[in-house]
């Protein structure tokens, strides 16, 4: 990218220098917001199939999905009306802040609408240019003044369209527009092939991840053991010297919590972690939204506190399955009812083991149910109880 010949003050605090040549607007000047449906050809009561965008059509990379058409006299009322060719952006937290928007070339039908959480911005053809329009509302610096701007409550928090309006950036000519654009929109092809070659190396090694681990843990690390029939369908054959102990056998705890009483609204800022769920991952615990209790409701669900190396298993909800180990000094924590402690007999079963039993083949074939592949609504503790354990004792 080289360097412009001359340079002048955009007097744009964010922008500081900008080409010479280039003049400071405010995005209003340059595109039309949120133009009105009352301005086209359609009308209210039109039968014509068109294009619907919901939010989840919308991706983070400019990618949108034109799959639903439905007829204008339906979308008419209560949804967002565009074009196409039109840039549209989300308005509403976490969608803007995750850079959900679009140029929607390609739409599908001339004219659609979507999700009342977006905003419209339409390039005035002698100002701008739609692709130059987006990556300016892709760029660092909208999306992060845009989150400076937002109101509403949390949770419900939306960039209002004077933002968008008032927003103050350096316009090249069009000429430059369409250069910029070429250039970023083969960079960022480039970019976006490249993540997808690493996705697709990631899926593969973690396949092959797998395979290694249940390699290791169903036919041991020999490959000339001899091996003899387990007895049990899904499973095969096994080494001969191993055994298949149940885990009740091989542990002194198989429990879960309680919410506190109150429920999340006893939660604090800070205090003891409450383990649930959705802080049970397979790569280890992820603590960024967990909920903390005061001493005293630690103390009233004492039972149900963990231990450095318990094993988590979560056994209820899309979750269920999923496990992790407690890490060494990671102080005190509690767990909630979603969340089982299973504590094994260190002389019998190491924990970093069973973890590792509980997340391959083994474990998350007698966490699904064998005759569909279908997820249990949850676990019992009678059920872990009678989970196998393939060991050697």
């Amino acid at each position: 990218m080289k360097q412009y010949p001359k340079y002048k003050d955009s007097e744009i605090e964010w922008l500081k220098d900008i080409p010479e040549h280039w003049e400071r607007y405010k995005l209003k000047h340059t595109v039309k917001l949120n133009p009105s449906k009352s301005n086209s050809s359609l009308n209210a009561t039109s039968t014509e199939c068109v294009v619907f965008l919901p939010m989840e059509k919308v991706e983070a990379n400019g990618i949108f999905s034109n799959d639903i058409k439905k007829p204008v006299q339906e979308l008419w009322n209560g949804f967002t009306y565009f074009e196409e060719g039109d840039v549209i952006f989300a308005k509403i937290t976490p969608c803007f802040e995750n850079g959900k928007g679009a140029i929607l070339n390609n739409l599908g039908s001339a004219v659609g609408f979507g999700s009342t959480e977006f905003h419209v911005l339409r390039a005035i053809p002698k100002m701008s240019l739609g692709n130059f329009i987006y990556y300016l509302t892709f760029s660092h610096p909208f999306r992060i003044q845009g989150e400076a701007f937002m109101t509403g409550a949390a949770g419900q928090k939306r960039v209002p369209s004077d933002f968008a309006g008032e927003f103050l950036f350096g316009l090249p000519s069009l000429h430059e527009q369409q250069a910029i654009s070429s250039f970023l929109d083969q960079k960022t092809s480039k970019i976006d092939n490249l993540v997808s070659i690493k996705k697709k190396q990631i899926e593969l090694l973690k396949e092959e991840r797998v395979g290694i681990i249940n390699q290791a843990v169903t036919k041991s690390l020999n490959p000339k053991a001899k091996m003899k029939d387990s007895g049990i369908e899904w499973l095969g054959e096994i080494p001969e010297h191993w055994n298949l102990p149940r885990l009740k056998w091989l542990s002194k705890k198989i429990g879960s919590g309680v919410t506190p009483r109150g429920g999340s609204e006893v939660y604090q800022d800070n205090g003891i972690p409450l383990i649930r769920s959705q802080n049970v991952h397979f790569d280890g615990l992820r603590l960024d939204d967990v909920a903390y209790i005061s001493e005293e409701i630690y103390e009233s669900m004492i039972r149900s506190a963990v231990e450095a190396k318990d094993v988590l298993l979560n056994i209820t909800g899309a979750s269920i399955g999923r496990c992790t180990i407690v890490p060494d000094n990671f102080g005190l924590a509690n767990v909630n009812q979603h969340v089982c402690i299973i504590r094994p007999i260190d002389k019998r079963l190491k924990p970093e083991f069973l973890n590792i039993i509980l997340s391959s083949f083994i474990g998350q074939s007698q966490v699904f149910n064998g005759q569909n592949g279908a997820a249990r609504e949850g676990l019992n503790y009678d059920q872990l109880g009678n989970f196998i354990i393939l060991c050697q004792m």
